[in-house]
């Protein structure tokens, strides 16, 4: 039955994430959306969002794992606007790498509940930092199409998380939380080489 519902997470994800791209206009509109699918792509974002889809899975309640994306898509585009706008934070590259390394942690510690009002917490908070990032670069064709391309990308990969979590859970079974643990470090690892990197 978690399994099921589970599908129907990663499934509605995938199609707010196509619906969003298709409602996109032509012309300036398209342009903007092509950079908003492909922003997401840097290793930072995309280990992070993906960390989030497996986190859902294996730390919310039953029923609840579509509370994960739903809050960082929701932080997303908030923190996105905002960053459009002109806010901005000192080190926020460097914010955007710890967060990996925050969802690193969180996977590690999944097997040990956390209130589940705190891991959103946490994955809003991250969340907005992408936002800002995502925000500052948006293109001079504009911000909504921008938006609708990175929140499709953002829930295709939150997707992507969730089929990877349910395939572990199924075919490693009783390993499931190592190999989760395991996952964790090393996504961990990645985020502090990462910010290693940026504060060379």
């Amino acid at each position: 039955m978690q399994e099921k519902n589970i599908r129907r997470v990663a499934a509605a994800a995938l199609l707010a994430g196509l619906a969003g791209a298709a409602q996109a206009h032509p012309g300036h509109g398209a342009t903007s959306l092509v950079e908003g699918l492909a922003h997401p792509f840097g290793l930072d974002h995309l280990m992070a969002m993906v960390a989030v889809g497996v986190w859902s899975v294996s730390a919310l309640p039953q029923g609840k794992a579509w509370q994960g994306p739903a809050t960082f898509l929701a932080a997303l585009v908030a923190s996105a606007a905002l960053g459009a706008a002109g806010v901005t934070l000192p080190f926020l590259e460097q914010g955007v790498a710890l967060s990996v390394v925050l969802f690193g942690a969180m996977l590690v510690l999944a097997r040990r509940p956390m209130p589940a009002s705190l891991g959103l917490g946490l994955v809003a908070a991250a969340a907005s930092l992408h936002g800002l990032a995502h925000g500052a670069e948006t293109p001079a064709t504009g911000f909504a199409g921008y938006a609708i391309g990175f929140l499709a990308t953002t829930a295709l990969m939150h997707a992507g998380g969730v089929g990877a979590c349910l395939a572990i859970r199924r075919w490693l079974a009783q390993r499931s939380g190592a190999a989760l643990g395991g996952l964790g470090a090393l996504l961990g690892g990645a985020g502090l080489y990462l910010f290693g990197q940026l504060a060379a």
